[in-house]
């Protein structure tokens, strides 16, 4: 699993049977969504003696790239007297995987109606610990991308400065890069420079590639 998880409980015990129901429904949104940066799960009792309903209350907070926010809150309900909480707990997930399969399903139909095409560019800016990072297009645009969009795994290789190749996508927050893949970079410090205080070239040579 590489969503960034985090899991809170209030009044609840934690076992490892929550633990397991929650990761295993965790794991069903990340085939929805690949690039989910985020998921808070917040779990508690909200009545200890209620009248009618669940006593518990659970929150998902996701955060999909661009800057999309995805919120589901369970609460308990009238009609249906002590839900068990794993009850509750899948009934959010299905509730939270339903808005995400309709977002994922919005932007892919934006982006059908927006041809992609190959262009070159250069990292302009790495969040390593959040799993994202923007690079500058040769006219001077910042375009988004995911870890999950590097191939061959080579986010960690990255580095500010570093000339990529990418597919560039209309997103519905705008512009997106996306199949990024890490170039030889003669205009950039090797390593071994990295105290020369000389400025870095910009890379030459790239930019649109016709069919």
């Amino acid at each position: 699993m590489q969503i960034p998880l985090d899991i809170t409980y209030r009044d609840v015990d934690k076992t490892p049977a929550l633990e397991a129901l929650i990761r295993s429904k965790v794991d069903k949104l990340e085939d929805v969504c690949d690039h989910i940066m985020g998921c808070h799960i917040a779990v508690e009792r909200a009545h200890s003696h209620p009248n009618h309903g669940s006593p518990y209350r659970v929150r998902l907070d996701l955060t999909v790239p661009p800057g999309h926010e995805i919120a589901v809150a369970k609460n308990p309900g009238e009609g249906v007297q002590y839900d068990s909480l794993e009850t509750v707990i899948r009934d959010a997930f299905d509730a939270a995987r339903r808005q995400l399969k309709e977002l994922t399903e919005r932007q892919q139909n934006h982006t059908k109606s927006h041809p992609e095409q190959v262009v070159g560019g250069i990292i302009s800016k790495l969040f390593p610990s959040q799993g994202y990072g923007f690079l500058k297009s040769l006219d001077g645009q910042d375009i988004y991308f995911h870890s999950n969009s590097v191939l061959h795994d080579d986010f960690d290789r990255l580095t500010v400065g570093a000339g990529v190749q990418y597919f560039l996508s209309e997103g519905i927050d705008g512009p997106q890069a996306s199949t990024v893949r890490l170039l030889d970079k003669p205009g950039i410090r090797p390593p071994e420079d990295r105290s020369d205080p000389a400025p870095i070239e910009e890379p030459q040579g790239w930019g649109y590639q016709q069919d």
